[in-house]
């Protein structure tokens, strides 16, 4: 019986849990739908029901998981939203999705206390309504029980909790926070201040794949029982580990309904003012789930634009076959697509003899700029990319990936269907003591 390592990908979808063997081989997976209550704002959860929904799909993955024992549970998740409890562990307050507005007048008073490039160089992140200061402050103001909150954790560092484990605070989550500072690894004291955050509030600052406790025999899931907890970070920086994406100047290119740049650099390579540039641009600064490394992360509404495109055609994924090979004969079409990274996405040019295949290449050209903006700012700050891995559902598209070879230059595509929860199932290796660490994660078939 091989033993093996569990990844849980706890997404903004959904819970994501794959079973691998220690060699990475992937050999059962489980799904269940995070569960989200829609707002006028956004949306908010209960983050009871979130740790039942993520055990469903450990639950699912392993009842289909062939027979060895279970080394390891790595949990790798969103940012920026986040549970507070009170001294028993109860959470206090909704869980406030990472994307709800409601903190507009908040973002707004933060960026009049500290300013946009104070803020960004602090933080490593542009000032907006994301981060999850300006909803803690929102949470305080509406919510008066959370004043009485000793704990406040992120997705991930809840989730282990729930399963048994140890309170952390992971340091790529951390680093999306607008709590914790880039130059010095810690919490910064001016941030928590504004916000009404009490430093108290904060666990200790681990990397992932540090071993943080054993799965409790009251999760209800008996093969799991005793296997080594670590909290995998942010799913973005997650996913570079499961990809074979996260050398030294790798760039993952993750192509789902949002697509997201993500680029490893040693920790220190970017100066305040270039982090702050970079910020202007909607790129962040933030630390890795990977110890001495920082990574640059950018994205865009590239997929999202893709499948509007696909409506207005009225077409759907079984469709995108076909339409590439005919865009792949469409080499300089009339047609142009722009605001592809906006609501307000525009057609040009679609005079007589312009057809489906014509739209697709032109839309096609137009996520891949959107992603090229991105990817030029970071070349001009840290340098060149030493290797491009596109992932994600949309780098299935033959034509896409011919478009970005063009624009971008070589790139890999490797087979892996859940780069994150197999970043995820490797750090809980190394917390196990299966691997030394990341030099002996197993490459990819």
């Amino acid at each position: 019986m091989d033993p093996l390592i569990v990844g849980l990908d706890v997404g903004t979808t959904t819970s994501k849990a794959v079973v691998f063997t220690t060699s990475g081989r992937p050999v059962s997976e489980g799904k269940a739908v995070t569960p989200w209550a829609l707002t006028a704002h956004g949306a908010e959860l209960d983050a009871v029901e979130l740790l039942a929904s993520a055990r469903e799909a450990l639950r699912l993955a392993l009842a289909q998981a062939p027979d060895g024992p279970v080394l390891g549970v790595g949990v790798t998740s969103m940012g920026e939203s986040g549970v507070l409890l009170d001294a028993h562990g109860v959470p206090l307050a909704p869980v406030i999705a990472w994307h709800d507005t409601r903190d507009g007048a908040e973002v707004r008073d933060l960026t009049a206390a500290l300013g946009e490039d104070r803020f960004a160089g602090h933080t490593g992140l542009p000032l907006r309504g994301q981060w999850s200061l300006t909803k803690h402050r929102w949470l305080l103001a509406h919510h008066p029980q959370t004043r009485g909150a000793v704990r406040r954790l992120n997705i991930a560092e809840w989730v282990v909790r729930g399963l048994g484990g140890e309170e952390s605070a992971e340091q790529s989550l951390a680093s999306r926070t607008g709590w914790f500072e880039l130059s010095t690894r810690d919490w910064w004291s001016e941030a928590l201040e504004w916000s009404g955050a009490a430093r108290s509030l904060m666990p200790d600052v681990v990397t992932a794949g540090t071993p943080l406790g054993r799965v409790s025999d009251e999760v209800g899931i008996p093969r799991l029982t005793g296997a080594v907890l670590t909290v995998a970070g942010h799913d973005h920086q997650a996913a570079t580990v499961g990809a074979d994406a996260a050398g030294p100047g790798d760039e993952l290119d993750s192509c789902g309904t949002a697509e997201a740049l993500v680029r490893t650099v040693p920790a220190g390579l970017v100066d305040t003012a270039a982090v702050a540039s970079l910020a202007k641009g909607g790129i962040t600064t933030g630390w890795h789930v990977l110890a001495d490394r920082w990574c640059l992360l950018g994205g865009t509404q590239g997929g999202l634009a893709l499948q509007r495109v696909l409506r207005l055609l009225g077409r759907t994924s079984a469709d995108v076959s076909e339409l590439d090979r005919e865009a792949l004969t469409r080499h300089t079409p009339t047609v142009t697509v722009s605001g592809a990274d906006t609501d307000e996405l525009r057609i040009s040019g679609m005079t007589n003899g312009v057809g489906p295949a014509d739209l697709w290449r032109a839309a096609l050209e137009a996520v891949t700029a959107e992603a090229d903006q991105i990817h030029s700012a970071m070349s001009a700050v840290v340098g060149g990319h030493q290797a491009l891995v596109v992932t994600g559902g949309w780098s299935r598209s033959r034509a896409l990936l011919e478009v970005k070879r063009r624009v971008l230059g070589p790139l890999r595509n490797p087979d892996v269907a859940e780069a994150g929860a197999r970043g995820a199932a490797l750090l809980a290796g190394q917390a196990a003591g299966v691997y030394a660490g990341r030099e002996q994660f197993p490459p990819l078939d």
